[in-house]
C-alpha cells in the first residue's frame, strides 16, 4: 500500500527573516514538523538545501502546501519548470493557500489545469518582475548613497593609534614589513586597503595646504 504524506515549504529571503506567517497559515493542516521545509535564502534560483531535500522525499501522490507562489521562488521560467517537475513527473499535488485556482487537487479537468496553467503563468511572471524591481532599486539605493558619501557593508575599523609611526619605521627601513604588521595588529591585506587609504589622505592634505585642486 504506498503512503501518501503531506509536505509543506516555506522561504525567507534571509536568517533576519521570520518565517512565522507561513507557519500560521499550515498550522491547521496538521503537517508532521519534521515534513515542513524552511530555507533562509534568495528566490532568484532552486539551489536551496531544504528544497532539494524536500524534492528527494516527494513520491507520487504527496500533497505538497505552500502559502503563495512567491515562496517557491522569484524566477519565472524556474518556478513553471518545477511545477511541471512536480506536479507532471512526480506526480504530486501542490495547493498555493492565497490562490485557490493553484489548486491540484480541485482542479484537475481540462479546463482546471489550463487555467492553473495560466494563472500560475502570471504569478511567476508577477514574482520575477518584483524580484527585477527590487534589485534596481537596491542599485539605485547603493549608487544614490555613495554619492553622498554613505558607506555600506560593515563599518571600517579605526586605525591603530600607532598606525602612522608604524609605516613611517617601515618605509624608512627601521622595520621590517612583519614588524609593522605586529605593531598594527592588521592582516597583509587589511595592512595595503589602510595604507592606501592613509596615502590618499596625505595627499589631499598636501594638496590642500598648497591649493591645488
Amino acid at each position: 500500500m504506498i503512503s501518501i504524506k503531506t509536505y509543506a515549504y516555506c522561504r525567507v529571503s534571509t536568517a533576519e527573516q521570520n518565517e512565522d506567517r507561513q507557519l500560521d497559515a499550515i498550522a491547521g493542516f496538521n503537517i508532521p514538523a519534521s515534513q515542513i521545509y524552511i530555507d533562509k535564502q534568495s528566490g532568484k534560483d532552486f539551489k536551496r538545501p531544504a528544497w532539494q531535500t524536500m524534492v528527494s522525499m516527494l513520491k507520487s501522490g504527496d500533497l505538497l502546501y505552500v502559502s503563495s507562489i512567491d515562496r517557491l521562488g522569484r524566477n519565472y521560467e524556474d518556478i513553471l519548470d518545477w511545477w511541471r517537475i512536480l506536479t507532471k513527473d512526480k506526480g504530486v499535488d501542490i495547493v498555493v493557500l492565497d490562490m485557490p485556482l493553484l489548486n491540484t487537487l480541485t482542479h484537475k479537468d481540462l479546463l482546471g489545469t489550463l487555467i492553473a496553467d495560466l494563472v500560475l503563468s502570471l504569478l511567476s511572471y508577477v514574482a520575477h518582475s518584483e524580484r527585477d524591481v527590487i534589485r534596481k532599486r537596491q542599485a539605485e539605493g547603493i549608487a544614490a548613497a555613495k554619492s553622498r558619501g554613505i558607506h555600506l557593508g560593515r563599518p571600517i575599523k579605526k586605525l591603530p593609534e600607532n598606525f602612522d609611526e608604524a609605516v613611517k619605521h617601515w618605509e624608512r627601513g627601521k622595520i621590517s614589513f612583519e614588524d609593522v604588521l605586529k605593531q598594527t595588529g592588521l592582516k597583509r591585506s587589511t595592512f595595503y586597503n589602510r595604507l592606501k587609504v592613509y596615502r590618499n589622505n596625505i595627499q589631499k592634505q598636501i594638496c590642500t595646504v598648497f591649493g591645488v585642486v
